[in-house]
């Protein structure tokens, strides 16, 4: 069994706090490692020296941050395999879901590359007599992350490698689930030429998420996981006089159209709602199939493929799913099931009760399919995070849009169809942040940015891309006069 240690300043640091946690392999359900639940005073050591490190940091010249940048880049692609292994064995997904998985993380960290460009500022002559103005963009100081279990490699290189190259150093709190892959890109960045306490990880739980969001010298928090936590984040974090990007939950639909191409949208279901065990932000977990027609042809082919889901271990190859994260989730998951049939939809799939020979004690979850789901069930109102589809059907388009507007989630959504006017009409209308046409998970490329509306964000700033220039760092503009020895005298009326 291994044991995870804190990376402060440049080094791995054995913790000192008493309290402890342990990582599961979800396949297994056995325990294979423990971190530390470290204490205030730990958390407060570790900022202690991102601020000692920031002001040099900062001083850096852009171009030289971005040459530590492509060397980290290459060190993730010569050891891409092994950070696949490490979130295969702590997370449970497959290895080419794992793979996918770094792939988006690498996007961004390809893109953060890129700072001297984003930090150029603007400049102004002569907006005066003599007058020239320019606008600089500063980091912030110190910022922190707070990062859930689905994604621990791809949602932590959402944050740090921006912030950093902005200029900023930066605190990690990864999950304490699968805090492994976080570990070991620390590790290569160590080796591309980070200068010591620029990348700190700290571990922990509660108690170290409330340390980072009240602590004065962190100026910005990045914070991924469900709604309530996001919004418990935002207004702690907020409060205390933090810029806060809070990503939330949601509850995605897909509008399956008479005209769209069927099998391609049973193809598009089946990945985006399966994939990964349903345990995605931006996975599928409502089809709107719009008429009869559509609903009973779409189901009738959903049926069979859902039945036929591969299930296993991320050590067998040809495993399509693997297992849920922890056994309580699995729990949670089965009790959805349960509620759904009791209040009535038609379980055409049924998950429960699946077992897999050699692995009885993972946590697993068959793929479960619901057909003739109503809004006011738990299992459409609610973001269950595992591997179940539900059905909704829906008269008309306009029946379909009014179905997902009225949804306290907002995050991602998508429409299959043949229509262009269809399709651009939905684009426009729909109030969620991210919108796929006939692409069922729209998770933007690395140069845009990735936010949802609604109860599934909170702040202002989406995360990387373009607005992560905007939240990691501050806007200096300075207005200079270089006089040529003429007094004009003093001026009274505002400055025009």
């Amino acid at each position: 069994m291994y044991k995870i240690k804190n990376a402060v300043d440049g080094k791995l640091v054995e913790s000192s706090s008493e309290r402890a946690g342990a990582i599961f392999n979800p396949a297994t359900g056995e325990q294979v490692g423990e971190l530390p639940l470290s204490s205030n005073e730990e958390i407060n050591a570790a900022v202690a020296n991102a601020r000692a490190a920031q002001p040099d940091w900062g001083q850096t010249p852009p171009a030289r941050r971005a040459r530590i940048m492509f060397r980290f880049l290459q060190l993730l692609n010569e050891n891409v395999q092994d950070l696949a292994r490490e979130i295969s064995r702590e997370h449970g997904k497959t290895h080419e879901d794992a793979l996918g998985e770094c792939a988006r993380g690498l996007e961004v960290v390809e893109f953060a590359c890129g700072i001297p460009h984003m930090l150029k500022g603007e400049f102004s002559r002569n907006v005066g007599p003599q007058i020239d103005s320019f606008a600089d963009r500063q980091p912030l100081g110190v910022v922190a992350g707070i990062t859930p279990f689905n994604f621990p490699a791809m949602v932590p290189m959402w944050m740090y490698p921006m912030a950093i190259a902005c200029g900023n150093a930066f605190v990690l709190k990864p999950s304490e689930r699968d805090p492994s892959a976080s570990m070991l890109a620390w590790e290569l960045f160590r080796q591309a030429g980070l200068p010591d306490g620029i990348f700190n990880i700290v571990h922990g739980d509660k108690s170290a998420v409330d340390c980072l969001l009240d602590h004065e010298d962190i100026k910005a928090v990045s914070f991924v996981g469900s709604t309530p936590i996001a919004r418990y984040v935002y207004e702690r974090g907020t409060r205390s006089g933090k810029r806060v990007q809070a990503l939330g939950g949601a509850k995605n639909h897909m509008i399956i159209m008479p005209d769209a191409d069927l099998d391609a949208a049973a193809d598009a279901l089946m990945g985006a709602g399966f994939g990964s065990a349903g345990e995605r932000c931006m996975a599928i977990s409502v089809a709107v199939p719009v008429g009869k027609e559509t609903a009973d042809r779409l189901v009738a082919k959903l049926k069979p493929m859902v039945e036929a889901i591969k299930i296993g271990p991320a050590s067998d190859e040809t495993a399509q799913m693997g297992p849920l994260i922890t056994r309580a989730h699995q729990q949670k998951v089965l009790d959805y099931i349960d509620q759904g049939e009791k209040a009535g939809a038609d379980l055409v799939v049924d998950g429960r009760g699946f077992s897999l020979q050699g692995y009885e004690n993972g946590y697993f979850v068959g793929g479960t399919l619901f057909d003739n789901v109503t809004q006011d069930m738990s299992i459409y109102q609610d973001e269950i995070f595992g591997p179940v589809l539900s059905v909704v059907r829906r008269d008309s388009f306009e029946d379909a849009l009014e179905l997902i507007h009225g949804h306290q989630y907002a995050n991602g959504t998508a429409i299959f169809t043949r229509d262009g006017d269809s399709a651009r009409s939905f684009a426009e209308r729909v109030e969620v942040g991210m919108v796929g046409i006939n692409v069922p998970i729209p998770v933007p490329v690395a140069y845009h940015s990735f936010g949802g509306w609604k109860n599934s964000s909170f702040g202002s700033h989406g995360i990387y891309g373009p607005e992560a220039v905007h939240f990691y760092t501050r806007l200096k503009t300075i207005t200079a006069r270089w006089p040529r020895g003429v007094k004009e005298g003093a001026v009274f009326t505002f400055p025009s």
